[in-house]
């Protein structure tokens, strides 16, 4: 079976982000209320922020993206922000690689436990994590008024 591994997102590559964020149009309209997102909306939330974003990668194939913080200074815990298959590459299983190769990255920097969160709506999201050990420890609103459960999963 040929396995997955991460590679830095550019400002060269960002258009690859964006079509593989747009082949996930239902995420798209639950996030920001549309199906499309723009070049200058990929830049700001991959390349303006403290995050480490990256492409998922199959041999020489873009799959998807993930986005985390090592840590995120209001909790001090490792979020995973996003983990996003294109469309095509769905119910393959990378998915879960890409998530074993991230919690594998955070047990060897001595990490005890990772966060994330779903937007309430997304009940592919919630199915998918619950699968992978995660369990909720509480629910919150984001910025933009969306309603976000929050879940933890201890790791090594």
């Amino acid at each position: 079976m040929n396995t997955v591994y991460f590679e830095e997102m550019t400002k060269e590559t960002l258009y690859i982000a964006q079509e593989i964020i747009n082949s996930n149009p239902g995420y798209n309209v639950l996030e920001n209320k549309n199906d499309h997102r723009s070049l200058a909306e990929m830049e700001k939330e991959f390349l303006g922020s403290d995050t480490v974003s990256a492409f998922i990668k199959l041999e020489d194939t873009y799959i998807g993206v993930i986005d985390y913080l090592i840590e995120n200074p209001k909790d001090h815990f490792p979020w995973l922000g996003l983990l996003m298959i294109h469309s095509d590459y769905q119910g393959y299983g990378f998915g879960t690689q890409a998530y074993a190769l991230y919690e594998n990255e955070m047990m060897n920097r001595g990490l005890g436990s990772v966060r994330l969160g779903v937007l309430k709506d997304n009940t592919k999201a919630h199915s998918f994590w619950e699968s992978q050990g995660f369990v909720l420890f509480k629910k919150t609103t984001s910025q933009s008024g969306n309603e976000i459960w929050c879940y933890e999963k201890h790791i090594g």
